[in-house]
């Protein structure tokens, strides 16, 4: 690893490398990938050294103290062991990518938008945990409450990686706030994940294919978002895919915004596409894309998280919907690579 590190960084230090932007771009993504892996290898390794050296001192000495200096550094080699397995199971090509989510209310009315809204609570706490950067680019305020859908950017290491696991139909159940005779309710929210395509990946997209709406913003967001028609909608006509943004005062801002949504979803179209003729030619049936619910949270009568991809369920209701998933994503990465998510989906 560290001779393609080095051969990487020969490579690197061509002078004309930058003429071929695309390779120049490969070049420093597989380069950033590696040393990540090299600075794992070697976090566990001195993680693991650390505590051979503390369970021998502690052994010769007799040392309480030192028998629990011990235990906490056993606690964080396994800690950075299950970074470095989850790390291990995000090889997809666009893994490392930042991510672009999308939440929509489905049935269930007012209790499905305020559901949306708790979701987008939900999805942005645990980016904030992570540390990473998300921005809210176009969200639709129900007329009532809570959210009809919005769309947001997520920007750090791995977050597609991580957030396709996410998507699919959740459902709540609860006793609805908004019914005044406290009934319990079901609400169910789509959630879509794409990645963030950088310019090396060629997606076509002709001028003459879209259709570029401008419109006064609407929601909260400060008074000069609303003064101009500086929100754009874009239409792709071959597609009928229709992205909009209205989070900048710019409206070319807005513009180059939602291009990049459109250029992301139309390289997922694609991609679903393709794997639908080829799911067509071995004579599979498969549907791609929402179907029925991956998840959900009952806060009534118990309160009880279940992912029926994976059977894991969580009493901790009020921690999961803080941003507290990672235990959901780890277990659906996991399923996934050993097969056992399809197997489920079959006999679901």
């Amino acid at each position: 690893m560290a001779k393609r590190i080095q051969a990487l960084e020969e490579a690197a230090g061509v002078p004309d490398l930058w003429s071929d932007r695309a390779r120049a771009e490969s070049i420093f993504r597989e380069k950033r990938v590696l040393e990540r892996e090299l600075a794992l290898i070697c976090s566990m390794e001195q993680s693991l050294e650390d505590a051979v050296i503390l369970f021998e001192l502690a052994e010769e000495a007799s040392d309480q103290e030192a028998r629990e200096e011990v235990s906490v550094k056993v606690d964080e080699l396994a800690q950075v062991l299950a970074d470095a397995e989850l790390q291990h199971l995000l090889g997809g090509e666009h893994d490392s990518s930042g991510a672009i989510v999308s939440i929509n209310s489905g049935a269930g009315g007012t209790d499905a938008a305020d559901w949306a809204e708790m979701l987008l609570r939900m999805y942005l706490r645990w980016a904030e945990r992570r540390g990473f950067r998300s921005e809210i680019l176009d969200l639709q305020a129900s007329d009532d409450a809570g959210i009809r859908s919005v769309t947001v950017t997520m920007a750090g290491e791995y977050a597609f990686g991580y957030l396709k696991t996410e998507e699919g139909v959740h459902r709540l159940v609860r006793i609805s706030p908004f019914d005044a005779q406290r009934r319990r309710h079901t609400a169910f929210a789509s959630v879509s994940v794409f990645p963030e395509i950088d310019d090396s990946i060629d997606v076509e997209i002709e001028e003459k294919d879209l259709r570029v709406d401008t419109y006064r913003a609407s929601g909260a967001g400060g008074q000069h978002v609303n003064k101009t028609d500086s929100a754009v909608r874009i239409t792709h006509g071959p597609t009928g895919i229709v992205v909009q943004c209205q989070s900048e005062r710019s409206q070319h801002k807005n513009r180059s915004q939602a291009l990049k949504v459109l250029r992301a979803r139309l390289y997922e179209h694609a991609r679903i596409e393709k794997e639908e003729e080829m799911a067509a030619m071995r004579g599979e049936k498969r549907d791609i894309g929402f179907g029925s619910q991956i998840r959900s949270y009952t806060l009534h009568p118990a309160q009880r998280v279940k992912d029926h991809r994976t059977s894991m369920e969580s009493g901790n209701t009020d921690a999961i919907l803080d941003g507290d998933i990672d235990e959901f994503i780890r277990a659906t990465l996991l399923a996934r690579s050993s097969g056992m998510t399809e197997k489920l989906e079959e006999n679901s």
